[in-house]
């Protein structure tokens, strides 16, 4: 009886161990797709910065693509990334983001909000020349920063 009781409770053990290592790779999944959604949105918002500041020649067609990216991007319902417990405070390493996304929700997203703002206004100007990409250029910068400055950590 005492060795079917020990067998139990490995048993329980293992399969605790699993399903705690299955639940923090469901985590980490979340983590590896939000950087990735956001790999996609620099991947389009850096050439418009770079054309904006002279580092890269302004095209037209170039930046109204970037622009229209970014307005399909921000109509993606991205909440399915955003599980509680994948802050850089529970899964540091991981992650930038920080726990205060959750702990002052809906605050974040007055961020979105923000953002989704100045994409519209740039997915309608980019493409018209540089002028109109500049004139768009700082509403963008400052809703990207205004989050990474409360809700993202410097460092993993």
């Amino acid at each position: 009886m005492r060795i079917l009781a020990s067998l139990g409770l490995v048993a329980a053990i293992v399969c605790g161990t699993a399903v705690s290592a299955n639940a923090d790779e469901a985590l980490e999944g979340k983590i590896k797709a939000r950087q990735g959604y956001y790999q996609l949105v620099l991947s389009n918002a850096g050439p418009l910065f770079g054309m904006a500041k002279g580092d890269v020649e302004y095209d037209a067609a170039a930046a109204s693509t970037a622009a229209s990216n970014l307005k399909i991007l921000s109509t993606l319902d991205t909440g399915s990334l955003w599980v509680a417990g994948t802050s850089k405070e529970e899964m540091p390493g991981k992650t930038r983001a920080l726990k205060k996304i959750w702990d002052t929700y809906p605050a974040i997203g007055e961020k979105l909000e923000a953002f989704n703002k100045a994409v519209d206004a740039m997915a309608a100007n980019a493409g018209s020349g540089l002028d109109g990409l500049r004139a768009n250029i700082g509403a963008l910068g400052a809703a990207c920063k205004g989050c990474h400055d409360e809700f993202r950590a410097d460092v993993f």
